[in-house]
């Protein structure tokens, strides 16, 4: 027998190192094999816990591929396994052929025939075998030992090489599943969805969908509090990289001698403490969205890196020569006006045309009308599961009370109210039934309003409203319009043509004037065994 033919040995080094799927690299293994060692039968086998699982195989029935072999109930199996050299069985070994039926060169039970076996060694462990099977006895007797370590070398090294690959694509699989169950479920929780209808937020949500689908850059600026992460969120949510990582960096949180190391990552020794290479939020974000939050902290040097990554789209780790390509979409975030502080020279023009390709810009709370009476609700939900209560409502003097303030926290100063309001009101209520009054919103500004006072005059009793004394002659006209308005609407139980009536205006007049004072009637129809119909006269909105 010849030595290995070494065209054959460089070919195979080349396939090995060739982006090949796995099954391509098994067969141009066992051809190879094949070439330089005459045989009928030759098969590659990964050794899983106490099993053998056939990868690949030449001149075995089809089948072959689909079973596994118990390594103890196969003698010559376990005799290859425990061995750290090639096996030659003899040709009168009494030891079961594993393949006996299978050999495509002979129909029924093997006769007398050669047959070998090589373990397959990775770091001194065994991780599977090739075995060659010939219907020539002896045909293995004399080939040269180094042809057999270099056929078990090279068998292994294509082996490990298969095994290591599908446990980084099974990694790279189970990460990407991580990635996306994470991003989902940061999408999805408490404060996921953006809660208005008024006109400004109707033309917020528009801008999202437009911009969304595109790879545009997005500079979303807006006071503290209005929901900026909630809407990079969204935005994330609604692109075509909804699949990708969704990555958050506080720019503000972030020491300026480390922002750079943050951003673009850097190698190890690249400088003091650095005793390992770090990737950085953009590679992280790497077919993604990266959200950088208060970017108007970001100092001067941070910024002409950051603009080069917008430029170029590519990074340079400190401490490495080379740059890296990344796609990741920036959303970028700031309460600051951004203009302002390129005009003073705080920030780079460049860089802001750059991040501003779509400016969206999100309404304070004060400028929602009745969002807030929306919110509220929502908020109220939010504090019901959190507390464990049956139901929790407010008041609708509590609601005019949320409605009168300015909200300079804007959405985030609402929830915290709601929220502390709930748990006030959860300790002073017996009931299943919760409900958060005015005096439990807290520090809240008291809402002005109209008081009903009974008279008696020529033995007949009266109702009069008082203004409250601090009140100006717009807001004192307008409670006391509300007010009016609603003991009419309750005494006429929500007709509001009797209520137009009794008020001695025209109907359509009164309805225009309900709605600048945000007062509605709510009525349900409830079908059971009876027809019932409620009716919930309230205050909806924060009057213009």
């Amino acid at each position: 027998m010849s030595d290995i033919n070494y065209s054959s040995l460089i070919e195979l080094a080349v396939d090995l190192t060739s982006s090949l799927t796995s099954s391509d690299r098994f067969d141009r293994l066992l051809s190879t094999i094949r070439q330089t060692i005459a045989c009928d039968a030759v098969v590659l086998l990964e050794l899983q816990g106490e099993q053998l699982k056939p990868l690949a195989q030449q001149g075995l029935t089809a089948d072959c591929l689909g079973r596994r072999f118990d390594v103890e109930a196969h003698p010559r199996f376990a005799a290859i396994c425990s061995s750290r050299a090639p096996i030659r069985f003899p040709v009168d070994s009494p030891l079961p052929d594993p393949y006996d039926g299978m050999l495509l060169a002979h129909d029924g039970d093997l006769p007398v025939h050669a047959c070998m076996g090589l373990p397959l060694l990775a770091d001194d462990q065994i991780i599977g075998v090739l075995t060659l099977d010939s219907m020539t006895p002896k045909v293995f007797d004399e080939i040269p030992q180094r042809t057999l370590d270099i056929i078990s070398l090279m068998s292994s090294a294509t082996l490990k090489t298969a095994i290591l690959l599908q446990q980084l694509e099974h990694r790279s699989l189970h990460s990407q599943l991580v990635v996306e169950e994470l991003t989902l479920e940061a999408l999805t929780k408490d404060g996921g969805e953006l809660i208005g209808s008024s006109p400004v937020m109707d033309k917020l949500k528009r801008d999202i969908d437009l911009v969304a689908p595109s790879d545009f850059s997005v500079l979303i600026e807006g006071e503290t509090g209005v929901g900026k992460e909630l809407v990079a969120r969204t935005i994330h949510r609604r692109s075509n990289r909804l699949h990708g990582p969704l990555v958050y960096v506080n720019c503000a949180a972030i020491p300026e001698n480390l922002i750079e190391s943050e951003l673009f990552g850097h190698v190890k020794g690249a400088f003091t403490g650095a005793d390992r290479s770090r990737a950085g939020k953009f590679s992280i974000a790497n077919q993604g969205t990266i959200f950088l939050d208060e970017i108007g902290e970001l100092p001067l040097a941070a910024q002409s890196k950051l603009l080069r990554v917008l430029q170029n789209k590519e990074i340079q780790p400190l401490g490495q020569d080379n740059t890296e390509t990344v796609n990741t979409r920036v959303l970028a975030a700031t309460n600051r006006q951004l203009k302002v502080e390129v005009e003073e020279g705080r920030f780079r023009a460049d860089l802001y045309h750059r991040l501003s390709v779509y400016p969206i810009h999100i309404p304070p709370l004060r400028e929602r009308g009745g969002d807030i009476t929306l919110l509220s609700g929502y908020f109220c939900e939010s504090a019901r599961r959190k507390l464990g209560l049956r139901q929790l409502t407010l008041e609708s003097r509590a609601i005019q009370r949320l409605q009168a303030y300015d909200w300079p926290g804007n959405v985030r100063e609402l929830e915290h109210v709601i929220s502390r309001a709930a748990l006030i009101a959860r300790g002073s209520s017996d009931s299943s039934i919760v409900r958060i009054k005015e005096s439990q919103l807290g520090y809240l500004p008291e809402l002005p309003g109209i008081t009903q006072v009974q008279t008696s005059a020529e033995g007949k009793l009266r109702t009069e409203y008082q203004a409250d004394s601090d009140l100006g002659l717009r807001d004192a006209t307008d409670a006391f319009q509300r007010q009016l308005l609603l003991d009419t609407l309750h005494q006429e139980d929500g007709n509001w043509a009797a209520a137009a009536r009794k008020l001695q205006v025209d109907r359509a007049n009164l309805s225009r004037l309900a709605k600048r004072l945000g007062v509605l009637v709510n009525k349900s129809i409830v079908v059971n065994k009876n027809i019932v119909i409620n009716k919930n006269i309230g205050v909806k909105e924060k009057p213009d």
